[in-house]
């Protein structure tokens, strides 16, 4: 495919100014539902940055072998979670999809295999931050899965093949946590801001670190950065759509911080704008 045909990926796609790239911490599904510090950020970066045309979204919770982006015109509201209050499971975030988009997408990251699905929908890594985001659902919305048998590196190199969707108005999120320890929750202090054992300070300050100053490749290779890195990062999950936000970074672009803070000892919300 020349990359010139993405000027005809329809009308509502038409060639804008470089839209920015996100990588949004997006926490406790209770965020979806909740108005604390973190859903302010979430609301107040998209006031910041201009209206998409359309979202692809790399979520955690798409964790799969092979890779495949929704295709669907009306994708469903996926409550991928279990033990929370009713409320949380009667949110429907009824964005449309988009086919077309999706059918570009597949064609831009060939000779990669990307499968069209029309099953899976928006999960809650997509759809309890965008909707403090775009609440109207007025934006199509399409996700692409992470392939868990491929390395951080191939990650990294995959994103960079969806550069120039950014330049049809296309926002493309990477959903997750950078610090993500689900067993080692800090129970007694689950809600309070800046809580975080000495592990999770250690691998925040790393990794922020390493953000700011542009060394990705000590974050592609996280594995090998020391003990507070694998207990921050105890599985790839959360952490690969950090590697799509970065992979997605051009040399002349700034990068910034915003939602910046671990809670509940084990969990940071550490949030990425790329622009």
């Amino acid at each position: 495919m020349n990359l010139n045909d993405l000027n005809q990926i329809s009308e509502g796609f038409q060639k804008t100014p470089k839209m920015p790239v996100l990588f949004l911490g997006h926490g406790s599904p209770m965020n979806a539902i909740e108005d604390n510090v973190f859903v302010q950020g979430f609301r107040n970066i998209s006031k910041e940055i201009p209206t998409p045309n359309a979202i692809l979204c790399v979520s955690a919770h798409w964790f799969t072998e092979g890779t495949f982006v929704t295709a669907m015109q009306h994708p469903k509201t996926i409550h991928d979670f279990y033990g929370f209050p009713k409320e949380l499971f009667e949110v429907e975030y009824p964005a449309p999809g988009s086919p077309e988009l999706a059918h570009k997408t597949v064609e831009l990251l060939s000779p990669t295999l990307v499968e069209e699905d029309h099953n899976w929908g928006l999960d809650h890594g997509a759809w309890s931050v965008v909707r403090h985001m775009y609440p109207e659902a007025n934006i199509p919305v399409i996700q692409l899965s992470i392939d868990y048998t491929k390395s951080p590196q191939y990650h990294f190199e995959l994103a960079q093949r969806l550069n120039k969707l950014r330049e049809k108005g296309i926002l493309i999120i990477g959903s997750g946590n950078i610090v993500h320890n689900l067993r080692m929750i800090d129970w007694q202090n689950i809600n309070t801001v800046g809580s975080g054992w000495d592990w999770a300070i250690e691998a925040r300050e790393k990794t922020n670190h390493w953000l700011m100053d542009g060394d990705f490749q000590k974050l592609i290779d996280y594995q090998k950065q020391g003990t507070s890195l694998q207990y921050a990062v105890p599985s790839p999950d959360h952490f690969l759509p950090l590697i799509y936000t970065l992979g997605l970074k051009d040399k002349s672009e700034n990068l910034s911080l915003f939602n910046d803070a671990l809670i509940g000892g084990s969990l940071s919300m550490t949030s990425v704008l790329v622009h």
